[in-house]
């Protein structure tokens, strides 16, 4: 009698605790209508470029900046691709694009090496001189490239690199390691230590180490250097005007001088298309791998 007396009672009580948070409250208000704001701010922009490159002069003329394009045109995308003039050479970003991917792809396979191995070595083997070797590396992470560029233009000089893709690359690559091994060293720091600590009690070397058991746990962090690195010299303009001559131009100085150009009539459906067309490669990077630049970003942070 008495536990169907409990039952009856708790049935009656109902369940306890605190009420679930309303779906409109004035908090998540405020926060999505904060969210919805910072959105439009950002892609409208694009919104503009998008539109104002698949119409045509005669439309754009009229001033409507924000309406849709009466009729679709993707002339001026083949205009931008191929056709452009930059100076006395009118092939468009074709050039600038295939010159931008020679020197991004070895940029960031060398750079990413080096700079793995490099995290490795300062988070695991406690050689003589690490902590100095990474202190010498933060520092240079933060040394402002400005501050650089006419003594790398004579040591380029000097070994008979200056105006090539090969000092180029050799230039993304060294400025490019001590961030890129800080987030390598941090990542590696946050793995157990136990799996390092199994490894050489089993007789596995610096390298059967480094291969076999970090490699295939380090995808995340590799993620991130990835995608730091091909945004970064995707985009650079500096190195690329300083260090290279106008054949090897990459792809943003490129872009630079068709929106600067002063010859004609100035065509912004045809400077939006190149700027799409100049972003689209780190975008897409961003959106194929964007989980896990987070998980890598979040791992790396664990242990400083």
């Amino acid at each position: 009698m008495s536990v169907a007396t409990a039952d009856t009672t708790s049935a009656a009580d109902g369940p306890r605790g605190r009420k679930p948070r309303r779906t409109l409250s004035r908090r998540n208000i405020i926060l999505y209508g904060t969210l919805f704001v910072v959105a439009v701010y950002y892609l409208l922009p694009l919104y503009v470029m998008v539109v104002t490159s698949l119409k045509g002069m005669p439309e754009i003329r009229l001033g409507h900046i924000f309406a849709p394009p009466v009729e679709i045109t993707f002339q001026p995308w083949v205009k931008a691709w191929a056709e452009a003039c930059t100076g006395l050479n009118c092939d468009g970003l074709s050039r600038g694009f295939w010159n931008s991917v020679r020197i991004t792809v070895p940029s960031v396979i060398l750079s990413i090496a080096i700079a793995s191995v490099n995290g490795y070595a300062l988070a695991n083997w406690r050689f003589k001189g690490a902590e100095v070797f990474f202190t010498i590396l933060i520092v240079g992470a933060f040394i402002p490239y400005q501050v650089m560029l006419y003594p790398i233009v004579i040591i380029l000089r000097e070994i008979g690199l200056y105006g090539t893709l090969t000092g180029l690359v050799l230039v993304h690559s060294i400025f490019g390691m001590p961030i890129l091994t800080l987030l390598f060293r941090n990542y590696f720091a946050s793995l157990p230590e136990e799996l390092f600590k199994a490894a050489r009690v089993d007789g596995a070397g610096f390298w059967g180490i480094y291969l076999r058991i970090m490699l295939p746990m380090s995808l995340p962090i590799f993620v991130v250097a990835v995608i730091i690195q091909i945004t970064g010299i995707w985009n650079d303009f500096l190195f690329g005007v300083v260090y290279t001559k106008p054949d090897l131009y990459p792809m943003t100085v490129q872009l630079n001088n068709i929106v600067n150009s002063v010859q004609g009539v100035k065509e912004y459906n045809v400077n939006m298309a190149a700027t799409l067309l100049t972003g689209l490669v780190p975008l897409l990077v961003y959106f194929v791998s964007g989980k896990l630049f987070v998980r890598g970003i979040a791992a790396g942070a664990v242990k400083g």
